[in-house]
């Protein structure tokens, strides 16, 4: 563990390189990565396995900056170590179109394993890697072969372990014995509001153990490299706990500032660059300075890496030779592709089956593919009764020493932990191995929002299995029902909502979700039981929007999602007994897809001429770009059988009845009623 002043060198020169940046931009976090930079080098020079130039080898060690602010820490690493980061990309940090954003983003800069920035998601993130690389490892790894071993590490700050979703992550990477996770406190005791004696005086290394980590302590994080390279390699000999160091370090070291949150997060000035650059002896008139021993001694370490996956391609040809199912199976894994034919195994429906809750529905899917999408891996945030997010075979993932499950089970108990089992999904997403999706009610989906919102920005494929979906799940009451859920969610860039109305629609959410490699699902479900529609198709579905029941001499079309659709249909019948009015039906199970869909279609399903009107027992914000009139729910539910709560709204044939005289009324002394789907801007960027 021979240190020498190469190594001092290096962790200088990550420092100005975040100094310079920062000034550039004139803005950003210098404080961290100069802090940081003494146990990033140890970590990124030392201890972990990657190859530049194959950032997506399989078994490599996985590096998550929880603490995402201090990305030029990151920046300045993956520019050493030989990424495709040059310096010009390290100049136009924080500006338009740069690969180096002001907090990482995995889809923009190669290198960066997940998405971070919001506090805490990263850690819960990093969980989530853990998590895969060890089913990956129970599903894949034979005697002679442990083809998957990989470390995963995470930096992460005092506002990370301040944000709940963090303690919801450690708590559960505690229970699941996660001996391959590696955590970096850094305890520098400053946040944006100043010290944490202002908010935070817990014990965190308590805290920790009672999760069950194993924690270990180094006091000089800002010169003890020997100290940190023996911290991390004890932590990677405990086997059966995750691990979690608690580095002291000084935030912003060596600045006149230092040590204050006045470098937490602004440029450093210019006068303080000066004397900083002279202290660690480089020219104050020059910037972005990498001197070539910092180089060799990262390329060095790049070629062992590179050296090290090519003994891994050779381990995995003979691997190939003795297990050629299990080695084709996990080579398709690695490209996102699903097995050929997998999408025969989905059920069909067709008018004359029974009505069946949507939640069902999604239940017998899960029944019908698991075999065929063997990377499938499921759970629910203590709801599986409820969710019906495991199929009858299914094997839990657990620690084998509980005698619960073990490592290839394929199904995670994530106790009540909502928001950290979205977290946790975009860290398996991330991993490459595994398709996650997670169980909870529609309502609380809402309490991971800063997870889904990741998923959308990373583009990763998660899929959320969303059952009680609406006022329909009755008795719970207006706390569990939920009204504002997908107008947030539909609000959302690169996020696929989903509603479905029956069967063909519940497989036809799943077809796409499964096959969306870049976009997360919210799969909304009901309680209640749904009838299957006459002309619902999975390839009508599929489109996102389709005529339900047509009718050329219409005088208004209904549009709806989900259980209000079957409503919609009964009312037709009310509508012509009634009042002698035709209707049209429309389900559109999915705004987002929907919209992709060519014009023309488009105004096939929703057509000019004529005044429509949507049906969600939900908010109507949102509907106005498809229909004239809306009904819906802009208030909260009520408590009590779900056909009474429906009755009290009046989402009834009845009601809806009402609602579409008045609309017909309204329009019909407008000539050339035009379609929503007519707009000067829609769809323009």
């Amino acid at each position: 563990m021979g240190y020498t002043d190469v190594d001092t060198l290096a962790i200088n020169t990550i420092r100005l390189l975040a100094v310079d940046a920062t000034f550039k931009a004139n803005s950003g976090h210098p404080g961290a990565p100069m802090g940081m930079a003494p146990v990033a080098h140890v970590l990124f020079n030392k201890i972990m396995n990657y190859n530049p130039k194959n950032p997506k080898w399989l078994n490599r060690d996985r590096f998550v900056l929880s603490n995402g602010h201090g990305c030029m820490l990151q920046y300045a690493l993956l520019h050493l170590a030989g990424y495709k980061l040059s310096l010009d990309d390290l100049k136009a940090f924080r500006h338009i179109d740069s690969i180096t954003p002001g907090h990482p983003e995995a889809h923009d800069t190669e290198g960066v394993e997940v998405t971070t920035g919001p506090l805490g998601q990263g850690i819960a993130n990093a969980v989530g890697l853990a998590i895969a690389q060890h089913h990956a490892a129970g599903e894949f790894n034979k005697p002679g072969f442990e083809l998957i071993n990989n470390y995963t590490y995470c930096f992460l700050g005092d506002g990370c372990l301040q944000e709940g979703v963090a303690s919801e992550a450690a708590s559960l990477a505690g229970h699941l014995q996660l001996g391959n996770l590696i955590a970096v406190y850094d305890d520098n005791h400053i946040t944006i509001d100043g010290d944490t004696n202002v908010s935070f005086t817990e014990d965190v290394t308590m805290r920790f153990k009672s999760y069950g980590w194993h924690v270990e302590e180094v006091v000089d994080g800002n010169n003890d490299l020997a100290g940190m390279e023996a911290a991390i390699k004890k932590c990677q000999a405990v086997k059966d706990k995750p691990s979690m160091i608690k580095l002291r370090t000084i935030i912003g070291y060596g600045s006149l500032q230092q040590g204050t949150h006045g470098v937490h997060g602004s440029a450093l000035k210019a006068d303080d660059i000066k004397q900083l650059k002279g202290k660690f002896g480089f020219d104050a008139e020059k910037t972005f300075v990498v001197p070539q021993e910092v180089y060799d001694i990262y390329n060095k370490h790049s070629s062992e890496g590179a050296a090290k996956e090519a003994e891994w391609e050779q381990l995995l040809e003979k691997y190939t030779q003795s297990y050629a199912s299990e080695a084709a199976d996990l080579k398709r894994r690695l490209t996102g592709k699903l097995p050929e034919g997998w999408e025969k195994s989905l059920p069909v429906y067709s008018p004359s089956d029974d009505a069946v809750a949507s939640r069902k529905l999604s239940e017998i899917v899960l029944q019908k593919i698991h075999d065929v999408i063997p990377e499938l891996v499921g759970g629910s945030a203590d709801l599986t009764g409820s969710n019906l997010t495991r199929w009858k075979e299914a094997v839990d993932f657990q620690p084998p020493s509980t005698g619960l499950g073990d490592w290839s089970g394929r199904y995670i108990r994530y106790g009540v932990r909502e928001h950290a089992m979205g977290a946790i999904m975009n860290g398996l997403a991330a991993y490459g191995t595994v398709i996650p999706y997670g169980g909870t009610f529609l309502n609380f989906v809402s309490y991971a929002a800063g997870a889904v919102r990741l998923s959308a920005l990373s583009q990763v494929r998660a899929i959320w299995v969303a059952t009680h979906d609406s006022i329909g799940l009755g008795e719970d009451g207006p706390t569990h029902q939920p009204i504002e859920t997908l107008a947030h969610f539909r609000a959302l860039p690169n996020c696929m909502v989903w509603r479905p109305a029956d069967g063909n629609e519940t497989s036809a959410a799943y077809y796409i979700a499964l096959t969306s490699q870049h976009t997360p699902s919210i799969i909304a479900l009901s309680r209640q039981n749904l009838p299957q529609l006459e002309n619902s198709t999975l390839g009508s579905a599929m489109k996102g929007g389709y005529v339900v029941h047509e009718d050329k001499k219409a005088d208004i079309t209904l549009v709806s999602t989900g259980s209000e659709v079957g409503i919609c249909v009964d009312s037709v019948k009310y509508l012509k007994e009634k009042h002698n009015l035709a209707a049209r039906v429309v389900s559109i199970p999915c705004f987002e897809v929907f919209d992709a869909q060519d014009k023309e279609y488009r105004l096939s399903v929703l057509p000019d001429g004529i005044p429509s009107l949507s049906v969600e027992v939900m908010s109507t914000m949102g509907w106005e770009r498809y229909t004239h009139e809306q009904f819906g729910l802009n208030r909260f539910g009520a408590s009590g059988a779900y056909k009474d709560v429906y009755k009290k709204f009046e989402f009834t044939p009845e009601g809806i009845s009402k609602r579409a005289v008045a609309t017909v009324d309204f329009w019909k002394d407008v000539p050339n009623i035009r379609s929503p789907i007519n707009r000067a801007f829609q769809q323009l960027i």
